[in-house]
């Protein structure tokens, strides 16, 4: 089995270093077949040249280069395209999802589940005003969506290859990423 991560980034030079590292210790300690995909999303600080590095001291680190940003929905799908594993995990490059519990979401991925969400214990870090506006949006758009989307889940995800491949066929230009991966209705665990 081969795992991809696909890990979207903006201006997060000073992470990426520890984030590759973190998520190769994990790698290596389950004996996993993986490759990592940095989609740099037009960053303006040296987040492309810390990646630079990171190709070249682990042969397992992919990058992708934005002239500009075009927003995170289009760095995971252009991660998507290129991600060649079995499953393709999405993480943000900020530390807060932790690649231990990895594992774990390859345990309920082999039980059946198509896509792994990990949901948040706390939203710590996070003003009152950020958390009563994702309260209040999750819960208008489950009232309107003929799809539900599930409510405190963030972006650190496991998809099997079949979910990928049925994202990679939709050809919605402005993706709501969430939405879509309620929309293709795979098998989904939290």
């Amino acid at each position: 089995m081969n795992i991809s991560v696909v890990i979207p980034l903006y201006n997060e030079e000073e992470s990426l270093g520890e984030l590759e590292a973190w998520i190769r210790r994990v790698m290596e300690a389950n004996n996993f077949s993986y490759e990592i995909i940095m989609v740099d999303d037009g960053s303006k600080d040296a987040s492309w040249s810390e990646i630079e590095k990171l190709k070249k001291l682990n042969p397992h680190v992919k990058g992708i280069k934005f002239r500009r940003n075009y927003g995170k929905s289009a760095a995971l799908h252009v991660g998507f395209q290129a991600a060649q594993g079995d499953v393709v995990i999405t993480m943000d490059a900020d530390l807060q999802d932790p690649p231990e519990r990895i594992p774990d979401m390859l345990a309920a991925w082999r039980k059946g589940a198509d896509v792994v969400l990990m949901k948040r214990r706390t939203r710590a870090g996070e003003s009152w005003l950020k958390r009563l506006t994702a309260h209040l949006f999750y819960r208008l758009i489950n009232r309107i969506s003929d799809a539900p989307i599930p409510v405190d889940t963030g972006d650190f995800r496991l998809m099997s290859r079949r979910t990928v491949d049925a994202l990679n066929r939709l050809p919605e230009r402005n993706r709501y990423l969430k939405g879509m991966f309620a929309w293709v209705g795979m098998p989904t665990v939290t």
